[in-house]
C-alpha cells in the first residue's frame, strides 16, 4: 500500500464532487472544469450500480476537483454544463473544508482495482 503523505492529509482545499454517467462524459466535464477555474483533479472513481442496465450509461464516474471554494464552484458549473449536454449528471456537492479522513478517502478509487 502507498505511504500516506501527512501534508496531503492536512490539505484543507475545498472539494467539488461531480458524479456523471460514463467515462467519456467524465473526461469532457473534467477538462471543462479545469479550464474554467484554478483547480486540480483527484483520481476519478467509478461505480457500476445494481440497476446499471436501467441507466442511460451503465457506469457512473465521480470527478473530484480541489481548490478554493470559489474555484471549485466555478469548475463544477462548467463541468455540469458539459455533462448535462452529454450522458448526464447524477449528483454534485462541494465540501468547503474536508477533514483529514475525508482527504484520505478521496485518494481511493475503483479504477485501481483489477
Amino acid at each position: 500500500m502507498d505511504e500516506i503523505n501527512v501534508e496531503e492529509m492536512n490539505d484543507e482545499r475545498a472539494v467539488g464532487i461531480l458524479e456523471v454517467f460514463g467515462l467519456t462524459t467524465a473526461f469532457l466535464a473534467a477538462d471543462a472544469g479545469c479550464k474554467a477555474a484554478d483547480v486540480t483533479l483527484e483520481n476519478f472513481d467509478k461505480n457500476k450500480p445494481a440497476n446499471a442496465d436501467a441507466l442511460p450509461v451503465p457506469l457512473l464516474v465521480t470527478i473530484k476537483f480541489r481548490g478554493t471554494v470559489t474555484d471549485v464552484e466555478a469548475a463544477l458549473e462548467a463541468a455540469k454544463a458539459v455533462a448535462a449536454a452529454g450522458a448526464g449528471i447524477v449528483q454534485s456537492y462541494v465540501i468547503p473544508r474536508p477533514t483529514a479522513d475525508c482527504c484520505k478517502m478521496l485518494k481511493l478509487n475503483a479504477f485501481d482495482k483489477r
